[in-house]
């Protein structure tokens, strides 16, 4: 997943930008870059390899300027070089995307044959050649023209682009691809996760699909791709960028290991109501007899919680449950309809193929629930109900807190159903409340013994028959 941070105001932009794309880093990345708004002209630096490479030639090269934008980039169009990585300038515009175009090659094809040169095989490039056409064609603004080239294209992007003529805008676009914008005091920022840019703002606005953002320093205006105005208040982000820290820890997954008492307790905080011996979804209330099946679609980890979750819906509300991989749902025509519940688990509420499937069976007439951590992100956006784990930001790879808050979310839909449906009786409530109860303590058990967790696993923790002794 690549990285995007975008910087408008009365600050020198390149520490901002190298510190946003710095807390973007667990995202994985081959190249970085930045372009910055540098004494009448943008300026682009990028290079190959870690972000520390590309501070090297920051140093030797400083630009300064208080426009700019930056970028990490994973290959998927072109190898790692330092052509293919971002941003991409192509006349007076610089582009960072994340995201694949997928008619790419028949448009490059077109602007090939309109005398357009190449530098790089990025499908990235492509954007930017189409923005610079559009100002070439008489476009009124970089938003217009921005508007004009997206017409063209077909796949997933989250973009920001800055040009030489509109020295005082940044002009942001989302299509299936995380897109987020900060408001600021005289400054305004766009990233395409929330840790790039907490540590300025907790004021954020969330694009949606098919809205393009006008940036300046002045303010945020938003349109969708028809050129209709959006009106969107920003949201209060709950997270402190403390919580974003290491807190001390050695590393981000530690730490968030450490948090996952606090986060089972504060997804479990005012959802389970003793004496009814059920849970609350929040404002949501399923009713299992107007539930004919459920669906539960995932990708990657919260799918493997998904699956733990058919068990536990099946046994304590006796409704059968099937379980999707996002990715592949879609393509196969699903039955789906009518009486079906549909639940997608996502922590980042952003993932595309989670996106597109909840979309697929909410248009064919499917009852809709999303479970996520991130409040107001795009699938809970687009679901009838919504469920929030309050796990907090979660940066290591490996998924811990927030794998472990959605089996919590997963077992509360679970009881909650079963209790409503009237399968789970009193005493076998009251029993898996009072366990539910007691998980944060228990875990925070668990963890106080870490030092002897250590010492075991030093021990255990090699496959050599030195440690482990003769096999059978």
């Amino acid at each position: 997943m690549c990285g995007i941070v975008g910087y408008i105001g009365d600050k020198e932009c390149t520490p901002i930008l190298i510190e946003g794309l710095r807390r973007l880093e667990y995202r994985g990345y081959d190249s970085a870059g930045v372009a910055v708004w540098d004494r009448g002209e943008s300026r682009v630096i990028r290079t190959r390899g870690k972000l520390s490479q590309l501070e090297a030639l920051l140093r030797a090269q400083p630009p300064v300027g208080k426009l700019g934008i930056g970028h990490t980039r994973w290959a998927t169009h072109g190898r790692p070089s330092d052509e293919n990585a971002h941003p991409h300038k192509v006349g007076s515009v610089s582009v960072v995307h994340n995201g694949i175009i997928e008619n790419h090659v028949g448009l490059r094809a077109q602007l090939t044959a309109q005398g357009r040169k190449f530098t790089s095989e990025t499908d990235t490039e492509i954007i930017a050649h189409l923005v610079d056409a559009e100002l070439g064609a008489g476009a009124p603004s970089l938003a217009e023209a921005v508007r004009r080239a997206l017409g063209k294209v077909s796949g997933a992007y989250a973009i920001v682009v800055m040009s030489d003529k509109q020295p005082d805008t940044l002009v942001a676009a989302k299509n299936a691809s995380p897109l987020v914008l900060g408001v600021g005091d005289g400054e305004n920022f766009v990233a395409s996760d929330i840790p790039a840019i907490l540590m300025h703002t907790r004021k954020m606005i969330f694009l949606e699909e098919g809205e393009i953002a006008s940036v300046t320093r002045a303010g945020i205006s938003l349109m969708d791709l028809t050129g209709q105005v959006v009106l969107r208040k920003p949201k209060e982000i709950a997270w402190s960028s403390v919580q974003a820290e290491k807190a001390g820890y050695k590393h981000y997954m530690l730490k968030e290991i450490h948090e996952q008492p606090r986060a089972v307790s504060d997804t479990l905080r005012g959802r389970l109501d003793l004496h009814a011996r059920t849970a609350i979804l929040d404002d949501t209330v399923l009713d299992p007899a107007q539930i004919r099946k459920i669906i539960l679609i995932a990708c990657g980890t919260s799918y493997h919680a998904s699956l733990t979750a058919k068990f536990w819906i099946e046994a304590l509300a006796r409704i059968p449950v099937e379980v999707d991989l996002a990715s592949e749902y879609r393509y196969r025509d699903p039955i789906v309809g009518d009486g079906d519940l549909l639940i997608a688990v996502s922590q980042s509420g952003e993932t595309a193929d989670t996106l597109a499937a909840l979309k697929e069976a909410r248009g064919r007439g499917a009852l809709t629930l999303a479970i996520s951590n991130v409040v107001d992100s795009s699938i809970p956006r687009a679901s009838h109900f919504q469920f929030y784990t309050h796990a907090g930001p979660e940066i290591g790879v490996a998924s811990t807190k927030a794998f472990t808050t959605q089996l919590v979310s997963l077992l509360l839909v679970a009881l909650h159903l079963g209790r409503r449906a009237g399968t789970l009786k009193d005493d076998a409530a009251d029993k898996l409340v009072a366990e539910i109860l007691a998980l944060p303590a228990k875990m925070k058990d668990v963890l106080d013994h870490a030092a002897q967790l250590q010492i075991i696993a030093r021990r255990y923790g090699s496959n050599s028959p030195n440690r482990l002794g003769p096999r059978g």
